[in-house]
């Protein structure tokens, strides 16, 4: 089979309907409250239609458009990261025996296949972050190896989005078992796994044209040049500017929400609980997502080691930009920018770091 094939736009209701016979439960973009979610999907008829969306520091909308495509926006607040590394969870359950013990009944249930149809580049980027960080964790990877990701090329990038900087995006590179190309009238569709190559197998496409290959790699392009670019800084000195007046600024504004964590899809951290029950006898152990913004994220025995909001948010940038690139290899950062639009002051990464890049210089 050729690299690439083209799928109508008619026909992508066959490509939901072979992947649900296939025994995944599929999940795709709809429109929520006003956001674009992931959420169950069956017909193509609840994805989003001719909507286009406008970003911007503190900023969220969505447009309705005369247009056709389904994937004519960048991205809303949910990346993958819900679906692998769980808001909430149960890691294991005590239970007091007669005779004083504690039982412990190990918490890991099966998750069902699910397919994800319209992950970007900047997200199996970030995916890919946290598959190195979770590498030995059984929760995340029973249920990342579950995981049928089908990821479409970003053609309507936000005023916030800077992947093409992180190279990242807009095209999705690798991580995808199927990705697809939309163009005003189908898809121009790609595998990039055993998975992915057999399922394109079993659909009805055609080659495509050089035109449409052409109209891809044109989309393709014009998206890298509406997007913002990285300022110039140096990681391993940007850890070092710890009194840097750009600090000082940021924690002016900064509410210590933990709003970009949540929504940023390589960020990882959490901390963990016990949750009694009722009957005085059983107890489950419980991980949640936690934030360094969050007040109790850096106690240790009686201290706060970044106890006000300037050192928390320098925590975050620091390690998102400079010391990640020690621990992985590259930067935490996919350049998918919803920090920046679902920052409820409007805080904008790329300028703070514009802002200690003037001072390395």
């Amino acid at each position: 089979m050729p690299a690439s094939v083209y799928l109508p736009r008619r026909d992508l209701q066959c490509l939901l309907d072979l992947i649900v016979s296939q025994g995944y439960t599929l999940k795709g973009p709809q429109v929520i409250d006003g956001a674009i979610l992931m959420r169950p999907l069956n017909s193509t008829s609840q994805l989003p239609k001719g909507l286009e969306q406008t970003q911007a520091p503190g900023e969220y909308r969505l447009q309705q458009t005369q247009g056709l495509r389904h994937f004519s926006w960048a991205n809303g607040p949910q990346a993958l990261k819900p679906l692998t590394f769980v808001p909430r969870e149960t890691l294991w359950r005590s239970e007091a025996q007669p005779d004083g013990t504690l039982k412990f009944h190990e918490s890991i249930d099966p998750p069902e296949p699910t397919a994800v149809l319209g992950v970007r580049g900047c997200d199996l980027a970030a995916l890919a972050l946290q598959d190195q960080h979770f590498a030995g964790d059984p929760y995340y990877q029973q249920r990342r190896q579950s995981l049928l990701l089908i990821a479409i090329d970003c053609s309507h990038p936000a005023d916030t989005c800077f992947c093409a900087s992180t190279r990242d995006g807009p095209d999705a590179k690798d991580g995808f078992d199927l990705a697809l190309s939309e163009l005003e009238e189908g898809f121009l569709v790609r595998a990039g796994s055993q998975q992915g190559t057999a399922l394109m197998e079993q659909l009805q496409v055609s080659e495509p044209t050089l035109e449409q290959h052409q109209e891809a790699q044109s989309q393709l392009e014009q998206a890298r040049q509406q997007q913002r670019h990285l300022p110039d800084f140096e990681p391993a000195e940007l850890i070092q500017l710890n009194q840097h007046t750009a600090w000082d600024e940021v924690a002016d504004a900064c509410l210590s929400c933990g709003n970009c964590t949540s929504v940023c899809p390589s960020c990882f951290c959490f901390s963990e609980s016990e949750a009694p029950e009722l009957n005085g006898t059983e107890s489950s152990h419980q991980r949640q997502w936690d934030s360094c913004f969050s007040e109790g994220h850096s106690y240790i025995h009686g201290h706060r080691f970044r106890p006000d909001t300037k050192g928390r948010y320098r925590q975050w940038l620091t390690h998102k930009f400079g010391s990640w690139v020690e621990q992985y290899g590259r930067s935490g950062c996919t350049g998918c920018g919803r920090c920046i639009s679902w920052c409820p002051v409007g805080i904008d990464p790329l300028q703070v770091l514009t802002q200690l890049g003037e001072t390395q210089s």
